[in-house]
């Protein structure tokens, strides 16, 4: 496996590939992800003179059989950036490695099983539908997640339920760079309410809180909610 360094809009100096190879160790990095494909690495410069202190940035991409794992850095000069991304990759792969062995030996649970153990799990008959899809009165009415639609309906491409643990903000921003997303979803460990951290334009993150209104729930749900402001 060979690390590809790539600039965007920026020339790439042979003296700083060189420098990526001494930095990232592959043999280190493949004791702790056995299972590497690739390791990208792209340097970008930010052209704003207001932010010459981290105009250059580097964003590490590591991809292998498990999840992608992304580590980005700004700083002054390349090299610094280099340095600070490297030092998240680490801790993202050491993460990542600890994880795996702390779950060695969980039992995993058959096929059979998966309707009693993951709630709203399809049950399917002997023609491979689910067995909760039925019509009445000639119109087609099927159960998608807890939605009952009649007809056509809406199409609900996917929904998913996850059991989470209450994090701090810091906690689950670590946790959507870990995943490489731009938003992460996870519950407040202080106010005990769904939250939504996300990634703005400018390299900085936003937040966002629910609360539960008491005067609207105590009448009918609303219509829609909230949306993600700039």
């Amino acid at each position: 496996m060979d690390i590809v360094v790539k600039g965007r809009k920026t020339e790439v100096p042979e003296r700083f590939r060189k420098h990526v190879a001494e930095k990232l160790k592959l043999e280190k990095i493949q004791r702790l992800d056995a299972k590497v494909i690739s390791l990208d690495v792209e340097v970008s410069k930010e052209p704003n003179p207001r932010q010459a202190d981290r105009c250059d940035r580097v964003e590490i991409t590591l991809r292998s059989r498990g999840p992608v794992i992304r580590a980005e850095a700004a700083a002054s000069d390349p090299y610094a950036a280099l340095d600070l991304a490297a030092e998240k990759l680490d801790a993202r792969l050491r993460k990542q490695h600890d994880k795996r062995f702390s779950r060695r030996g969980a039992r995993r649970i058959s096929a059979a099983e998966v309707a009693d153990h993951v709630p709203g799990a399809a049950t399917l008959n002997s023609n491979g539908l689910p067995v909760h899809e039925e019509e009445t009165d000639g119109v087609p009415t099927k159960k998608i997640g807890s939605l009952e639609v009649k007809g056509e309906g809406p199409l609900v491409v996917r929904e998913k339920t996850h059991v989470a643990s209450p994090m701090s903000l810091d906690q689950a921003l670590y946790e959507m760079e870990l995943v490489g997303h731009d938003f992460y979803l996870f519950v407040d460990s202080e106010t005990k309410e769904p939250s939504v951290v996300y990634r703005r334009h400018a390299y900085d993150y936003g937040v966002i809180h629910l609360n539960t209104d008491p005067m609207v729930a105590e009448s009918e749900p609303p219509a829609a909610g909230g949306t993600l402001g700039g």
